[in-house]
């Protein structure tokens, strides 16, 4: 086997979409999130196979990652919403992917790359309904929506959407979440009063899709969840919601050797050994993805235990002390997967950080190969 390999299972990957869209409520769709490289799984296998199994839309975060789904042969309704100061609006409109439009910038933006294009745009407008980050601020946003209809009227664009962004969905009831869903109906409102008719409005993330079903309107946009992790330890297990994670991590032993105990182990020997015993090098660290901080936390499965990294994890490597048990170079170390064999989870490994099980996957770096399970 490689040194290590990220399987990624795409059955599981269509088995969530499924899932998440029976859980879509009123005949909402589905907007499976697909950027980050697919949240680290790969994002054209995965945009491919939310596809197959009926997402309505994709969505990324920048246009580049946008394009690259178009130039792979996508053709259904897709959506990139992080966009900056002369970013590549006329490409991305003329492969008919809807731009999101959340200030009087990026509609001029907008606007001036329709005649590039050769072609209207397709624009869907983000109010800030209480993030705090991307979005028209709401003293802003009845200006954006009379100009966005006024663009319209000229036949310059097409208002497809309007959306937002919850920032504490994975808190149930969190107080801000009543304040964010009446912030979203006041900003719906404006824009139908300007004379806007939208084809879809969506609010709901994963932990929204999986929890207050009200937020569902006409998509969700369900990101992590498509990979089968829940979003937050509080909403529960993946399987509590019909989701299988993924994504497996494994790697091969690049070593394996008895020492004496009072060896130290790793860069500022933060690890002794307590007595003699024998130590597994797994061949993968924190340029692999692997984070520095799983240093004496990370869990691993060894010789067919749970086994806790061994002092720092380093750039290329970390250990784990074997005890007692026999191992041999080659053989398997599986950092996290589904659980199904015991083996640690990406949430496992998140708590052991202190970190989210987003960043976990996310991370692994581009020298890990992807290997894709399943594809039908």
């Amino acid at each position: 086997m490689p040194r290590v390999r990220a399987e990624v299972d795409l059955a599981a990957v269509r088995d969530n979409v499924r899932a998440l869209r029976g859980l879509a409520r009123g005949g909402a769709g589905v907007m499976a999130v697909v950027k980050a490289d697919a949240y680290g799984h790969g994002m054209l296998p995965c945009a491919r196979a939310a596809r197959r199994a009926g997402a309505d839309w994709l969505a990324t975060a920048t246009p580049e990652e946008a394009l690259a789904v178009r130039a792979a042969g996508d053709t259904g309704p897709l959506l990139c919403w992080l966009w900056t100061p002369g970013g590549p609006w006329a490409e991305a409109i003329a492969a008919d992917i809807d731009v999101s439009v959340g200030g009087a910038w990026a509609l001029r933006e907008v606007i001036g790359a329709v005649h590039a294009a050769g072609r209207p745009a397709r624009v869907q407008l983000k109010a800030d309904t209480g993030l705090g980050r991307g979005g028209c601020a709401p003293a802003d946003w009845p200006a954006l929506v009379t100009a966005a209809r006024a663009a319209e009227a000229e036949g310059l664009l097409r208002v497809t959407g309007v959306w937002s962004h919850l920032a504490c969905a994975d808190e149930p009831g969190h107080p801000s979440i009543p304040p964010q869903l009446e912030a979203f109906r006041v900003a719906l409102a404006e824009a139908e009063r300007a004379g806007l008719r939208p084809e879809v409005r969506h609010l709901a993330n994963s932990p929204a899709a999986l929890t207050l079903p009200g937020t569902h309107y006409d998509l969700i946009r369900p990101g992590l969840a498509v990979y089968g992790l829940s979003p937050a330890p509080e909403l529960g297990l993946p399987r509590e919601h019909g989701l299988r994670p993924a994504m497996t991590l494994r790697a091969a032993l690049a070593g394996v050797k008895r020492v004496p105990g009072g060896h130290g182990v790793g860069y500022g020997h933060h690890y002794v050994t307590p007595g003699e015993t024998t130590l597994a090098l797994v061949p993968a660290g924190y340029a692999d993805g692997v984070p520095r901080h799983a240093s004496g936390a990370g869990p691993v499965l060894v010789a067919g235990k749970w086994r806790t990294i061994a002092g720092r994890v380093a750039m290329d490597q970390f250990v784990v002390d074997l005890g007692g048990d026999p191992a041999e170079p080659g053989d398997e170390a599986v950092l996290f997967g589904p659980g199904d064999d015991g083996e640690p989870t990406a949430e496992d490994w998140a708590r052991a950080c202190g970190t989210i099980g987003y960043e976990i996957v996310t991370r692994i770096g581009a020298r890990v190969p992807r290997i894709h399970l399943n594809d039908d």
